[in-house]
């Protein structure tokens, strides 16, 4: 059996290696066979049994990140920072109409009116640029350089007669009597401020708002007299002394800071009372008098009203008492500021 066996292996092992060989043959023999057979196109793919789902297609979504939404811009910060300083504008605006007197809105309308256009002066006997003046005559300058404002601007030679704000706030053409009368009806409207505006802001301030009563509102043929009176509980000055007390400094800066605002000439007296003193110097009422009304004007001054609008200072010692049945009341020591009227005296009605 085993023999059997082996024959018919050895009988099929020639059958199979026959292909091989003939291949390999074939191969050998045609070698452009193979790109031939290369050439040969694809099998095609099998067709897709009936009933099977078609293929869906392929969607790629891109999403774009484009930041914030617009409400994080930058747009609305400019919108705000424009309002915010419309408002700020406005409420500066506000506070300067409450907080000035209708003299001062004058002169800071004045201080923005637009200047004066310049003027070729063509006087002289040509008409060319310099008028037929020479080079150096300073007559010669072409141009007038003016302001409307408090000051006024004038090149070197042409300058011309000074005109006040309270001139340019009267009619032209007016008799000097209208212009009296006038002017006096100006003054007594700024009086009437005036005195609102001090009795405000002392009784607002609470260093001076206990001090009210002791500031007295005069209207006298002069002018309105601001009289600051002494009591048992406050005095202006110490004793026998013209060194200004705090309280008084107090309210001797509220009133020069509202007669900054108007263009009257100011008179300042001082007071004493009956009781007599003795020192080294030799000083009596009449000099302390004197000393302490002229301490008052130093002090105006240095808070910025100008010396030229002191008319006079006085001292009068005890002999115009507020209280004349008792000289030694401390009310008759006080410190009278007289707004005056700008013709000298109050008008006749």
């Amino acid at each position: 059996m085993a023999s059997e066996a082996s024959k018919v292996a050895e009988a099929a092992a020639p059958e199979v290696e026959a292909p091989e060989a003939a291949s390999t043959d074939a191969a050998a023999s045609s070698g452009s066979a193979a790109p031939a057979a290369t050439a040969e196109a694809a099998p095609e793919a099998p067709p897709a049994p009936d009933g099977a789902a078609p293929l869906q297609p392929i969607i790629i979504k891109k999403i774009i990140d484009e930041g914030h939404a617009g409400g994080h811009g930058g747009a609305w910060k400019i919108a705000l920072a424009d309002m915010m300083t419309a408002m700020m504008a406005f409420f500066l605006l506000m506070w300067l109409l409450g907080a000035t007197n209708a003299d001062q809105r004058k002169s800071i309308a004045e201080y923005f009116q637009p200047t004066n256009s310049p003027r070729v002066d063509m006087s002289g006997g040509s008409s060319g640029f310099f008028g037929g003046m020479s080079l150096i005559d300073p007559k010669a300058l072409p141009l007038t350089l003016t302001q409307t404002g408090i000051r006024q601007l004038t090149a070197p030679g042409t300058e011309e007669e000074e005109v006040t704000s309270e001139d340019q706030a009267l009619p032209q053409g007016l008799s000097e009597e209208e212009k009296r009368r006038i002017a006096a009806e100006q003054d007594e409207k700024n009086f009437e401020s005036l005195q609102d505006t001090l009795e405000k802001q002392i009784g607002a301030d609470q260093k001076t708002s206990e001090l009210l009563s002791l500031v007295k509102f005069v209207r006298e043929k002069e002018g309105l007299r601001i009289e600051i009176l002494d009591d048992a509980g406050f005095s202006m000055f110490g004793s026998g002394t013209n060194q200004l007390s705090r309280e008084a400094v107090a309210l001797i800066e509220k009133v020069g800071e509202s007669l900054k605002g108007i263009p009257n000439e100011i008179a300042v007296r001082g007071h004493t009372d009956s009781l007599q003193f003795k020192n080294s110097t030799g000083n009596n009422n009449w000099s302390l008098s004197a000393n302490r009304a002229d301490s008052t004007r130093q002090y105006l001054n240095s808070i910025g009203v100008d010396n030229s609008r002191f008319s006079r200072i006085e001292g009068v010692a005890d002999s115009q008492p507020v209280n004349p049945d008792n000289p030694a009341d401390p009310r008759n020591r006080r410190i009278s500021i007289t707004v005056l009227y700008r013709d000298g005296a109050r008008p006749a009605q």
